[in-house]
């Protein structure tokens, strides 16, 4: 027997405006004292924490454990949130929700340049004291993966969660999205190409851009659809 439609909003999402005000605080601050050329000691501890005593060049850890970080944070890459992107668009114009899939990949494309932006001005150097197990292209603060794989992955739950109007199906996307965000945050830092307050801001301004998107752009886009 399917589960009865439900109108209300899981109970996580209560916290949608508490939260995101807290983590733009924090994104604010941090973005402010990195600009201004502050450092953060923990920022080397923990790095360093993650690599073999006496060798920073090598991560703890196994081969395949290796392997696997790297494999983890491919998911948000360019080419990962792509697709990822790419396929919830498709559910939901083939479902009917053709003006959700279009506020879904604005919001995407819109994030994608916001964090190129920010990595220009704020024009932080990558971690310089232990060898990048990944290649690197751009600046450093904020964490593009940290920061587009949250804003992608958690606006991707929270449109598929307007679609249906289900509490179970919004709140299984939610943690879905929000497990293989704090993976590929965390694998930034394993990996040696982010400072943990790079990824922390990263989280930070994902937070805030999905709940931006979902409770102002995603709803709007919802209540128009003929769905």
């Amino acid at each position: 027997m399917s589960r009865p439609v439900s109108g209300r909003t899981p109970a996580p999402l209560h916290l949608r405006w508490i939260v995101p005000a807290l983590a733009g605080l924090v994104f604010l601050a941090l973005a402010a004292s990195i600009a201004s050329g502050h450092s953060f000691a923990f920022d080397r501890s923990l790095i360093l924490l993650l690599r073999e005593p006496g060798n920073p060049a090598v991560p703890l850890g196994p081969a395949w454990f290796q392997e696997a970080v790297r494999d983890m944070t491919a998911f948000g890459s360019f080419v990962g949130l792509f697709f990822m992107t790419t396929a919830a668009a498709l559910a939901l114009w083939l479902c009917g929700y053709r003006r959700l899939a279009t506020g879904l990949v604005a919001s995407v494309l819109m994030a994608l340049l916001v964090s190129n932006g920010l990595k220009i001005v704020i024009a932080r150097e990558r971690p310089d004291i232990v060898t990048h197990a990944a290649l690197t292209f751009t600046a450093s603060f904020p964490s593009g993966h940290a920061f587009l794989s949250a804003a992608v992955m958690l606006s991707i739950a929270g449109f598929v969660g307007l679609a249906s109007q289900r509490d179970d199906i919004a709140l299984l996307c939610l943690v879905f999205a929000w497990v293989m965000v704090l993976l590929i945050g965390l694998s930034r830092i394993y990996l040696g190409v982010h400072w943990p307050t790079d990824v922390l801001g990263g989280w930070c301004l994902g937070i805030v851009w999905s709940s931006i998107a979902t409770a102002w752009f995603g709803r709007w886009m919802r209540a128009s659809d003929p769905a």
